[in-house]
């Protein structure tokens, strides 16, 4: 029997996810539900391959991708010219079966700023000389890979989910995440949030892993508004993970 690549195995991992979300049912508020996953899925392997072909010592974990980032682009926190010029990554991007009309895809060619993408990329690249350097030692993930969108265009985040949604879609996300472990054997799991770093204690239990976490970016968190690199790296800091 052949033995998978990382590549291989965080690839077929994600097809995997993709597959099980796509067949999952959201009620309203929620009307529209994208998985870039799904019409973004080219710029998303190139992402895996270029960046997650070997073990890692620290894996990031966002919540879900945001309207202007991954849903855009594929890639978690897809501030487009971070992921385009910095993470080296660019592909032609398709359209969800659904579009809101308030939230088009347009791939590469968004114009909008992903705020928490341009911040947490800008904070690596800052810190690392390049992605290459980056990405020798770390990755960025995101649990659940959907974005929900209300009638009027708000967006929707898992943790505001129906029990019951919420349970279905974290079975799926949970067994994801094991999976990322299991293929990139990480010594750290950071979840970028909260919500992220509960998940990562619920869904990896037992697993060999130490759990950390950082400030979310999100221009909705009040303490990330003043200094959020400096904080993020603090908290990377204190983990005893950067200099």
């Amino acid at each position: 029997m052949s033995t998978l690549t990382t590549t291989q195995a965080v690839v077929q991992a994600a097809a995997r996810l993709s597959e099980a979300v796509s067949q999952l049912n959201f009620a309203e508020p929620v009307t529209h539900v994208y998985n870039p996953l799904e019409y973004a899925w080219e710029a998303h392997v190139q992402y895996l391959e270029k960046c997650a072909c070997a073990p890692k010592k620290v894996i990031f974990l966002g919540m879900n991708p945001g309207p202007w980032g991954m849903a855009q682009v594929g890639v978690p926190f897809g501030e487009v010219s971070a992921i385009r010029d910095w993470v080296g990554v660019s592909a032609a991007v398709g359209k969800p079966a659904q579009e809101h009309p308030k939230r088009p895809i347009e791939g590469f060619d968004c114009q909008r700023s992903e705020v928490s993408g341009r911040r947490l990329w800008g904070l690596f690249a800052d810190r690392f000389a390049s992605a290459d350097i980056f990405f020798e030692d770390h990755f960025v993930a995101n649990y659940c890979p959907l974005v929900f969108m209300e009638e009027s265009g708000r967006n929707r985040t898992p943790d505001k989910l129906p029990a019951s949604e919420q349970q279905a879609l974290q079975a799926v996300c949970d067994a994801h995440l094991r999976e990322l472990v299991d293929a990139l054997s990480p010594e750290w799991m950071i979840g970028v949030g909260a919500f992220a770093q509960s998940r990562i204690e619920a869904a990896c239990a037992g697993m060999p892993i130490k759990i950390g976490k950082i400030l979310h970016p999100s221009p909705a968190s009040p303490a990330a508004n003043k200094d959020f690199a400096g904080k993020a790296s603090s908290q990377m800091q204190a983990l005893g993970l950067w200099d």
